[in-house]
């Protein structure tokens, strides 16, 4: 089971989110290699809210993506979709390099 921390920097969470963003968390750890750990971090900058999550496998990788928009939701929604390509891009390249290395 991924550990999830989520963590709110100068602003209050409602229930929901933290849940929606424990949800977005299992589903990202559900593309990864042996996910350890995520952590969420929720912040106010002015008229901007951002989200960022952070995703730790047991390869040593960790996965960092942030979004910002008008609330919460749409910030991590917005971090969840560049996480969910660096997890792509990063199980795309180790297939081609197994089968890369088979074919030899």
């Amino acid at each position: 089971m991924l550990a999830t921390t989520i963590t709110a920097r100068h602003c209050e969470i409602p229930a929901e989110l933290r849940a929606r963003a424990d949800e977005v968390c299992r589903r990202l750890g559900a593309q990864a290699q042996r996910p350890l750990e995520a952590s969420v971090t929720f912040d106010v900058d002015g008229p901007i809210r951002t989200a960022e999550i952070k995703l730790h496998s047991s390869r040593g990788d960790v996965f960092v993506a942030t979004g910002d928009g008008k609330d919460h939701r749409s910030a991590l929604d917005r971090a969840e979709a560049k996480l969910k390509r660096q997890l792509e891009k990063r199980h795309a390249g180790a297939r081609r390099k197994r089968t890369t290395a088979g074919d030899a």
